[in-house]
């Protein structure tokens, strides 16, 4: 194999792809452009982004993923439908097959790392076949300096063959698809799937998995800060609003989604923002969408106008599921170290499908923890393969139960040492419907939420009293700035006062059911903080 680029001591480390005719090492991000433009990848947009498609996969494939079970993983892992088994011997063949698929390719290489705080971080090689997957790497992951570079030795591998596919009966997958972390090998395959978002998402998983161990909390959330050097976490699943709220020109940008909560306080796992970019629009997100039409940025699944080449953020006529990735210093303002000090203001978002729940709530620490292992929200159309065109009701553990291989407690635990520990405030905010269900209700509006975040962060609510919610036990404001009081409080939305305390009812009697699985890993003053159906 020829080695050609930026080529580090250690290239002769990547063993697998001997057979392999090429490898391009740490390539420009305008060497990685022209790749992708010369192999037909992709496609520049009027604004310099390179735009590509993934094909028939558009979302993440959760049913494909898999984690080797053997001695070291065996007592550690949550094991189940989300953390599937893979043994020891089905993957040695999958090795195998992924050898064979590189033999006589041009594979690209970039040398990165993972977590801002580099007392916790990890080095991430990337291997990909296509140059536009390592364009994604390179705006997702930190990027080390020339000179690190020179040193650089991989504690993990990723390796990405789109074109290489299972078979099912001789590997161990599930189809075709595979996406598999062997945490003894420090590896991660990954065949038959063109969506680059299973890139980022295996490290994160990897990431989840290594930081308890030193009693550090690994997080599904964006982190932005203030002036004064006040933290706000953002928890939440895709859609809910991570990305959009942190995002915020009044505050600097930590990081979009992944962030870990360590001894010096908060950091970024990653380099890079991979944003919605569903009806983006400059008025709506103006940070976001200069960011995503420029030069160096990736859109995924985007359609351009086939006379202009200008990006229709409207058009889903590939999948809802579009993206745009993008390095985080494209966000003006970023914080440049992608760490911050403990969090003030620890803020769980939820997608309320239902319109019953209210937009805002103030949570004790046992009600965070609760919220937490609950998870609730909105699927959103598109974000994982399967999905149909509509959000389903869903809980997913800690905001994140794809991407946590252990147990749902040790990371609720955590949270509860690290709040009780700083005396960060816990918030449940709704940026789902309201005055009905999904259908027939509205969206809580963008303005509303941003109203009731710039609140939050600024003291306001200490002035303002707060009731507690009859139907779902939360502690709710009687007022908040800029925002109509009717729409803090849900069942004066709706047109008919009994459906709503019929969806209400049945809500909670999903959460208490969803519940029962935690009763007897956490503390009985969690669980009678919770959500209970009415006598």
């Amino acid at each position: 194999m020829t080695h050609l680029g930026a080529v580090p001591p250690s290239a002769e480390t990547l063993s697998f792809a001997a057979q392999a005719r090429e490898a391009h090492w740490n390539l420009s991000r305008a060497d990685l452009v022209a790749w992708s433009l010369r192999l037909n990848e992709g496609e520049l947009s009027a604004h310099g982004a390179l735009v590509a498609r993934t094909g028939e996969f558009t979302g993440r494939s959760p049913k494909d993923k898999f984690t080797v079970r053997d001695a070291l993983t065996e007592s550690k892992v949550d094991w189940g439908t989300v953390n599937q088994a893979m043994s020891p011997e089905h993957y040695e063949k999958l090795e195998a097959l992924m050898e064979a698929g590189a033999a006589d390719q041009r594979l690209f290489v970039q040398d990165l790392t993972a977590g801002a705080d580099e007392g916790l971080q990890i080095g991430v090689r990337v291997v990909t076949a296509y140059a536009w997957h390592n364009l994604f790497a390179q705006n997702m992951f930190l990027r080390p300096s020339p000179q690190t570079r020179e040193s650089f030795v991989p504690d993990w591998t990723v390796i990405d063959l789109p074109d290489v596919t299972a078979e099912p009966s001789a590997h161990g997958t599930a189809s075709g698809t595979f996406i598999v972390v062997n945490f003894s090998k420090r590896t991660v395959l990954i065949g038959g799937t063109q969506y680059a978002g299973e890139i980022k998402k295996s490290i994160f998983g990897v990431l989840n998995f290594l930081l308890p161990e030193t009693g550090d909390l690994p997080m599904h959330c964006s982190a932005n800060v203030g002036p004064a050097g006040d933290v706000a976490l953002f928890f939440g699943l895709s859609g809910t609003g991570k990305t959009t709220l942190s995002a915020d020109p009044e505050r600097a940008l930590i990081g979009d989604d992944e962030h870990g909560w360590g001894p010096n306080g908060i950091f970024n796992f990653e380099g890079g923002c991979y944003a919605k970019a569903i009806n983006l629009t400059a008025k709506a997100e103006p940070q976001i969408y200069a960011a995503s039409n420029r030069f160096g940025a990736l859109l995924e699944n985007v359609v351009l106008d086939p006379m202009t080449s200008e990006p229709d953020f409207t058009d889903v006529s590939l999948t809802e599921n579009t993206r745009s990735s993008y390095p985080i210093d494209f966000i003006p303002g970023h914080v440049k170290t992608g760490q911050g000090r403990n969090p003030r203001a620890v803020i769980m978002l939820t997608a309320d499908a239902y319109g019953v729940m209210p937009p805002l709530a103030r949570l004790s620490t046992d009600q965070a923890m609760y919220h937490f292992l609950s998870g609730y929200t909105a699927k959103v159309a598109g974000t994982e393969r399967g999905m149909g065109n509509e959000p389903q009701a869903t809980f997913s553990t800690c905001f994140g139960a794809p991407f946590m291989p252990r147990q749902p407690s040790e990371y609720a635990d955590l949270l509860r040492q690290k709040v009780e520990a700083t005396g960060a405030e816990c918030w449940l905010v709704n940026t789902g419907w309201t005055g009905g269900k999904f259908g027939t209700g509205r969206r809580i509006p963008l303005e509303a939420t941003r109203a009731m975040i710039s609140a939050i962060l600024s003291g306001a609510f200490r002035e303002i009293e707060f009731r507690k919610d009859s139907y779902f036990g939360l502690m709710v404001p009687e007022a908040c700035p800029s925002v109509p009081a009717d729409l803090l409080t849900p069942s004066s939305t709706w047109q008919k006062l009994s459906e709503y305390e019929d969806t209400a009812d049945d809500l909670a009697q999903r959460f208490a059911s969803n519940f029962e699985r935690f009763v007897d890993t956490v503390p009985q003053s969690v669980v009678e903080s919770g959500i209970r159906p009415r006598v």
